[in-house]
Parts: C-alpha cells; sequence; structure tokens
C-alpha cells in the first residue's frame, strides 16, 4: 500500500512538471534573456538631475509671490509633503504637493493657478532640455508604453516632444502643469522590448491596469515557482551519482533530455530563489512594509506643520540655482538649492546667507522624527556598504545614518549637506534588501566591491537558466507536434 501510494506520488509529480512546465518554460527563457538586457538598459525615468538639466536659472526678479501665499492659493490645510519653486519656460511657479498627493501649480508672478499649457508653452518648455535641437511636438497622448504608471496619472494628458537630436530623444511635458514628466532616448526605446517589457510582462494593454497586471504577474510566477520545486525534486530522485546507471551516466536521459535535467541540478537552486525573489518583488499579501517617509516621521523631523515658511518674499540666493525647496527642519525654516551641474546647498529663505547644519543639530532633528524612540546609534557612511550602495540607485555620500530602537528597528539616512531625510529603512526593508535585491539582482556585497565579478557571475547563471528553459521549450515541443504515423510493412498509404 505505501509503495503505491509513493508511486502514485511521483506519477503526479512528474505529470503536473511535464504539463505545467510545457506551458512556463517561454515565461522562464523570456526572463533569463531579457534580464540579461535590463542590467545595461533600465526602464526609462527620469532621473532628479536629468530633470534639474532641463531647468533654466530662477529669475528672482520676476517673484511678486511668496511661499506663504502660494500656500494659502493652494488650499494646503498643513506644511505639504513639498513646496518647491523653479521655472516653466520664462515663468517662476511654485509646485505645491499635499500629503494626500495632490498637486498643485501656481505662477509666482500673479498667484493665478496654472492648468492647462498649450502646445507652444510646452515647445519652449522643452527648448530648455540640454538635447534639445529643433524640438517638435509628434503629439499628445494619454498613456503610452512609457508614461503608463500611476504616477502619471496626475500630468496626464503629456505632450510628446522630439527634440531632434542624433539620440532620437523625445521629451513628455504635462499639459495641465508644464512640469517636466519623462524623456527616452531611442536606445532606451528600442532594447526595453527586449529587457523590462518583457521581463516585468509590461505591454501597455495589460500595465495600465494596476491591480490586474499584478494578479497576472503573481499567478503566472506563482505557477512557475511550482514547476521550479517539482523540476529540482524530480532532478534529485532521477540523479545517481554512486549506484549508477548501466552505461555508468549519473542521468538516465539523453540528448535535450540529459542537458534539461543536469542543467537543472545545476542551477535548480538559483532558479527558484530567482523566481522567488520576483514573485515577492511585488510584496504578496502586503509582507513588506512601504518605501519612503510617512507623514509623522517628516512632520516630527520638521518641528512643523503649519502651512507656512517665509511671510514676505524669498531674498535671492548668493548663487544662481534651478530649482528652491522649501523646508523645515527641527522648528528652523530653510531652502535647499539645487543648481546646475549637480550641486546643492541650504540657505535661509529671509537673507539668502548659506547655513550648516552640523551633525549634533541633524541628531536633534532626527529625535523629533521618532519621539516615541530612543535613537541608538548615529554614524556618517564615506563608502557604500550593505544597505547604503548605488546600482539601482544613486546614493550621495557621505551619508549620515540614524538608527532607532523603535520595534522595526527604524534607520533614518540623512544628507549631512542639506539635513534632508534621504531614505527611511526598517527590519521589513532589510529583510526585502535580501529576498529580493540579492536573490533577484545578485547585489551581494562581495560581489559589488570586485570589479565585474557580478555580471560575470549573473551571465554564468542567466546561461545555466536559458538552457533548462530551451530544453524545456524543446521537449515540450517535441512531445505535443503531431507524431507521423508509419504504414504497416506491406502497406501503402491511401
Amino acid at each position: 500500500m505505501r509503495n503505491a501510494l509513493i508511486w502514485r506520488a511521483r506519477r503526479w509529480l512528474y505529470v503536473v512538471h511535464r504539463w505545467i512546465g510545457i506551458a512556463t518554460c517561454l515565461f522562464f527563457a523570456m526572463w533569463f534573456i531579457s534580464g540579461l538586457v535590463m542590467m545595461y538598459v533600465a526602464f526609462p525615468s527620469l532621473t532628479d538631475s536629468e530633470r534639474l538639466s532641463a531647468l533654466p536659472v530662477i529669475l528672482w526678479n520676476k517673484v511678486q509671490v511668496a511661499p506663504d501665499r502660494a500656500m494659502a492659493i493652494a488650499g494646503t490645510e498643513h506644511y505639504p509633503r513639498d513646496l518647491r519653486l523653479s521655472m516653466m519656460d520664462d515663468v517662476p511657479v511654485y509646485r505645491v504637493t499635499g500629503w494626500k498627493g495632490g498637486a498643485v501649480t501656481i505662477s509666482a508672478i500673479d498667484g493665478s493657478v496654472i492648468d492647462r499649457i498649450t502646445p507652444d508653452q510646452a515647445l519652449a518648455v522643452a527648448r530648455h532640455h540640454p538635447r534639445a535641437v529643433q524640438p517638435q511636438l509628434l503629439d499628445t497622448v494619454t498613456r503610452d508604453q512609457w508614461s503608463v504608471t500611476a504616477r502619471f496619472d496626475s500630468l496626464r494628458p503629456l505632450y510628446l516632444i522630439g527634440l531632434g537630436d542624433a539620440d532620437g530623444t523625445e521629451f513628455y511635458v504635462s499639459s495641465r502643469t508644464g512640469e517636466i514628466a519623462l524623456d527616452t532616448t531611442r536606445q532606451e526605446r528600442i532594447w526595453n522590448w527586449l529587457g523590462s517589457i518583457p521581463h516585468w510582462i509590461y505591454p501597455t494593454v495589460l500595465r495600465k491596469d494596476g491591480p490586474l497586471w499584478r494578479d497576472v504577474v503573481l499567478w503566472i510566477s506563482g505557477i512557475c515557482l511550482v514547476v521550479a520545486v517539482t523540476g529540482f525534486w524530480i532532478g534529485i530522485l532521477r540523479l545517481r551519482l554512486t549506484r549508477r546507471y548501466a552505461n555508468g551516466a549519473v542521468s538516465p536521459y539523453r540528448g535535450w533530455m540529459a542537458w534539461h535535467h543536469i542543467a537543472g541540478l545545476v542551477g535548480g537552486i538559483f532558479v527558484f530563489t530567482w523566481i522567488f525573489s520576483g514573485w515577492l518583488s511585488l510584496n504578496p499579501g502586503g509582507a513588506f512594509s512601504g518605501r519612503g517617509l510617512t507623514r509623522e516621521i517628516a512632520v516630527g523631523y520638521s518641528g512643523h506643520d503649519t502651512p507656512d515658511i517665509v511671510a514676505g518674499l524669498p531674498s535671492p540666493p548668493q548663487v544662481s540655482a534651478v530649482e528652491a525647496r522649501f523646508v523645515w527642519i527641527d522648528g528652523r525654516r530653510l531652502m535647499v538649492l539645487d543648481a546646475s551641474g549637480g550641486r546643492r546647498s541650504l540657505v535661509d529663505p529671509a537673507t539668502g546667507a548659506p547655513v550648516t547644519l552640523s551633525p549634533d543639530e541633524i541628531a536633534a532633528a532626527a529625535r523629533g522624527a521618532m519621539p516615541k524612540a530612543a535613537m541608538i546609534s548615529a554614524r556618517q557612511l564615506d563608502e557604500p556598504d550593505a544597505y547604503w550602495y548605488t546600482l539601482h540607485h544613486v546614493r550621495e555620500l557621505p551619508v549620515l545614518r540614524i538608527g532607532f530602537d523603535d520595534p522595526a528597528h527604524t534607520w533614518l539616512h540623512i544628507s549631512p549637506v542639506t539635513a534632508e531625510i534621504l531614505d527611511r529603512s526598517d527590519d521589513s526593508r532589510r529583510s526585502y534588501r535580501w529576498l529580493f535585491n540579492a536573490l533577484h539582482s545578485l547585489d551581494f556585497p562581495v560581489l559589488l566591491r570586485i570589479s565585474s565579478a557580478r555580471d560575470v557571475v549573473v551571465w554564468l547563471l542567466s546561461a545555466v537558466g536559458t538552457i533548462v528553459s530551451i530544453s524545456g521549450i524543446v521537449i515540450g515541443w517535441r512531445r505535443l507536434r503531431p507524431r507521423k504515423v508509419r504504414p504497416a510493412r506491406g502497406l501503402r498509404p491511401c
């Protein structure tokens, strides 16, 4: 009876792996190959440095509306998540973003709310882009492949503008606010059809519905997890290292089946952890805490929650800037300036004079961010470590890391230059770093320290995964294709 149950269980193990594997090996092959492309060409996004490089220098003599007045026009009840001043072509504007996500753009000349711009105004904005040669309006898009996600919803529709440069740069400007939304190059657009789009199962028709897309990817990757586990289990059951098969082989298979068996054993753990970590990237069941700052931490760090900053007009700073952000830190009103070339500084908005906050002053503000927890560590990182490194994102160095004894063991990473909180981390996010980034992107510290080591390891493991996938596709095709029936000897086919 026991042997019959074992035989039946093994039979179902083979059946499940065989038929689900036939359906999923195409996904495996697609993921491994597209993942290699993604190592070198990321999905188009507008980095902070790209956005700032396309902004003209603020003309302070045109600013006639104070920040406090701009917030009053925007109808903010609390100090907003973000308050910044920059130029929209030749017009200085305030951009006020609330904690619930709503954003309002206000002219700093007359206080009018800007909720619509013309194509000519969008072209004028595009002409400030460093790659602009001969900008021309290509289209007005509500949603396309590169602007498919919900984070563009408040900016739609978007003016799509070709800059006329050799790289084929296309520039997106919000028709509502004149805000720079995105830029892409010809190379990014071409390579992403071989990289991020197939890898993330990202066609516009599916991705425009965020919850549906998430469920589809969760189910596909979950089914592929079953294939990986059953395949590795079968591989172990069929492997003979001591009592070998009749011809001395460790595998009973030949040809493509042997490639599938041996490659699956060699790379089986990697295939499983890679698919599992990809599945975790969608945060099934809300297993991991959210990214970014909570309102409570931000308000506590600022020491201020009323909608005011400077009652009068801010004083022009001593250095030219393309953007000014108004902030509070530990009850002190300040202005963060971004200049062309990436230079960033902190000034007093009332006088325009430079301000420098000491590590002790920053630590005091950090205590206010976590009033119910004690600060247990404060150190400056001058070099990358396992949790603060540059690979997927640009990381500022040096940076201050301040830790607390709250139940989540929160860390705050704070810029020593501008005293802004750059990142919040806790036990959940640090676990995610190992379960996703390390297992999926192989961001292990030892590989990051050695030049090109990570690339070599990823290529080798991806090659093994591709062999497993391609051999599975061939095996599946041979099983599914119609077989020719040979006529009996002595008979001719009709």
